[in-house]
This record gives C-alpha cells, structure tokens and sequence, in this order.
C-alpha cells in the first residue's frame, strides 16, 4: 500500500482474509478481520472507485465486526475507512456520526496524528453538510496540529496536511474570502508536489481544480484537470479520472465549448463512483445546457440535483441550485409575468440558503440574480439596497469575476 502498489495489496489482503478462515472463532480473530476488511476496503477504493460493489462489501462487513470489538485504538483507522466509505454513498449522518467517533477515540488516545485525521474527517463532511464555518474550525485545528515533516513517508492516501488545506480553501471561499481560499489551495497543491505521493497529488491536483472552479477561473481549471487526469490514467485511479473530466468539461462550456462541455461532463459524472459532490457537478452541467439551447433538459437536470439534495442532505452547493434554476426558467422566455414570479422565488429561496449557511460567496450570486430580474421590472433601487450590503461586506477577491460583476451590476443601478 505504501509503494502504491493498490492491486498488489488487494491480493495479499485477500490471502490474508482466505487463511483467517482456518483459524477458530476468538474475539482476536474478529479483530484481526476487521483490520483487515477496514484496508481492503481502502484499497478498494483506490482500485475501484469509492462506491464499486467489492467496496461495499468489504466496508459493511467491517462495521458489522466493529460492533463487535471493544473500543481500542486499533478502531481509529476502521472508523476512518468507514466514514470515507458512507460520506462518499451519501450518507452524511452516519458519515458525521463516525467522525465523531473518530474524534472522542482520537481524543482519548491523545495521539496528534488520530486528532489531526479527525479533525480534518469532520470538517470534510460539515463543508458538504453546508455548515461552512463548523467546516472551517475543524479545517484549522487540523492543520494547526499538522507537522507537513511528519507526514513525507508514501502513504496509500491523501496526505491529511495537504487535505486540510485543500477543503479549507472551499469553505473559505463559500466564507466569503476568495483570495484566501486561493492562497490555502496555493499551499495544498506545493505540498503536494514536494511529497510526490501519486493519489494525493492526483486527489490534490481535482480538488485545487475545484476551488478555481469556484473562483471562476477556467482555464487553470482546464490546466490542472489536464495534468490529474493524466496522472490518474497513468496511475490507475479511476474517480479522479473521472472528477478531471467534469471539472473540465466545465472548463470547455464556460471558454465558448458548451456542447464539448457537456459530453465531457456526462462522460465524468458515468465513471464518477458516489453521490458525493455530485449536486455540483449536475448544476455545472445543468448550466451548460442552458447556454447550448438545451433549457428543459437543463431545468431536467436542476431537478435531479436537487432530489439529490433532500434525499441525502448534501447541502454544499443547493443555495447555487435555487440560482440556477431561476435563471433557466428565465431563459425559457415563455409565462410572461408568471415565469418571472417563478424565477424570483427560487432566487428568494437561493438568498435565504445562503444566509443560513454563512455562505457570502453563494448569497452575492444570488443577490446579483435577483437584483438583475428587479432592474428588468423597474425595480432600480430595491435591486440597488439587495445587492450594496452584500457586495459592501467582501474585503477581498475584487479581481474575480462574481465581485466585478456584482460591481458593474452597482454601476448600472446607480
């Protein structure tokens, strides 16, 4: 596992878990196969993809053994592959549940290392919870107890230094502070590459690509989506192989390519293992459909992003959904009057998402959204009092496009 050599390790985990079987049942032997599925599972993971059918087999038969073991240290890597495991199915309560279990252990252990991964666990499921700033104090407290030295042995994962930067930077970003979520990826993506860990610097290389996402910045998107599929190609790692293709195929529609884009996107979101961040990559998608024409198949897909977002309670980007949906029912020019009512409701319900979830990033997007239907109806100075408090809070990213749009926007409605 530590040489990268994933498949090679399946194998001896295999025999391993084969020759258990001759052993009689003890309370050593279960603990015993509960390691051992706990890495399978893993491994697995990094083989397969995050949900494959031997993924899920291996990691369920691990949770029904761990309820069967004493609570001990030996339970902080099970507890870590599992919560990976369920956040990536979508199971969020549960993915936080085991997180939290992760952190009293860790805590009672007083191991740095355990409290680090903890920390960074729950952070990483808070941020797709849409609880940003609980994301953002964990994030921290996990960096602050990172020693990068520590951590230059090869390792089969991302490196937890490099993970705390990377989903700082999202939560910063959704925060408010786009230059320093583009200073925290800055630092994830050079530790990356001095560690030169394979999967951590091809899981670095998507998730960096996502932040300038954010930031609206396509083509580094497209710069580094290129360098961490290729990576990933040459590595055999198929979910970021997969997560490259819809972060460029974003990339392609928003540089005038929105049917490249579009194909490039479903391409991704087939081999992309999980339902985790996959709301995001459905309102990517869904954007670009509406500048190729395709409207109705947008709105189509804004639905089936937003299923997703009530069935599992992944509320990361469903303020951004609201918007979208607004805007393509806009598109569609027909209704008159009452298309436009319908449109202001989902921005209204956008604005209110975004204010619940401390999401000022998300709450300008959808204030300009709004603000531009009112100056359409002659609502000049109702537009002008939405949108100046919100573009007046940011004290910083002033070069990125949502802030220069928002400040033309003020421009004309002065």
């Amino acid at each position: 596992m530590q040489r990268s050599a994933y498949a090679e390790s399946v194998e001896q985990l295999r025999a391993a878990l084969a020759l258990l079987t001759t052993l009689p049942e003890s309370g050593e032997r279960t603990e015993h196969e509960l390691v051992m599925q706990s890495m399978l599972g893993r491994a697995l993971m990094l083989t397969k993809g995050f949900v494959a059918p031997e993924v899920v087999q291996a990691f369920t038969r691990a949770r029904e053994l761990s309820e069967q073991v004493a609570v001990s240290p030996r339970l902080l890597p099970v507890l870590a592959g599992l919560r990976l495991f369920y956040l990536a199915s979508g199971a969020f309560p549960l993915a936080l549940e085991l997180g939290e279990r992760l952190l009293r252990l860790a805590e009672h252990t007083q191991e740095r290392a355990w409290l680090l991964q903890a920390h960074i666990a729950q952070g990483q499921t808070f941020c797709f919870l849409g609880a940003f700033a609980q994301a953002h104090d964990h994030l921290e407290q996990g960096w602050a107890l990172c020693d990068p030295r520590e951590h230059r042995t090869p390792a089969p994962w991302t490196n937890p230094g490099v993970a705390s930067l990377f989903y700082a930077a999202v939560a910063l970003w959704m925060l408010g502070y786009p230059d320093q979520a583009r200073q925290r990826s800055a630092q994830a993506l050079t530790l990356a590459r001095e560690l030169a860990q394979p999967w951590s610097l091809a899981s670095t290389l998507a998730h960096v690509a996502w932040v300038h996402q954010l930031r609206r910045e396509p083509h580094i998107v497209r710069d580094l989506t290129e360098t961490a599929i290729s990576l990933s190609s040459e590595q055999g790692f198929p979910e970021w192989v997969a997560r490259g293709t819809t972060l460029r195929g974003w990339a392609l529609a928003e540089q005038g390519q929105p049917e490249e884009g579009v194909a490039q996107m479903r391409q991704g979101l087939a081999g992309t293992g999980g339902v985790v961040a996959r709301p995001i990559t459905l309102a990517c998608l869904a954007e670009a459909q509406g500048r190729s024409g395709q409207v109705d198949a947008g709105l189509h897909t804004v639905t089936e992003a937003l299923t997703l977002v009530e069935t599992h309670g992944e509320r990361f980007w469903e303020a951004e959904l609201h918007r979208l949906q607004g805007e393509l029912l806009l598109r569609r020019g027909d209704g008159g009057g009452e298309r436009e009512g319908e449109a202001e409701a989902c921005f209204q319900r956008a604005l209110a998402v975004a204010r619940r979830q401390q999401a000022k990033s998300l709450e300008l997007r959808a204030a300009m959204s709004l603000a531009r239907l009112w100056q359409r109806q002659d609502k000049r100075i109702e537009a002008r009092d939405l949108l100046a408090p919100v573009y007046g809070w940011f004290t910083e990213g002033f070069d990125t496009a949502d802030l220069q749009e928002a400040r033309a926007l003020l421009v004309e409605l002065s």
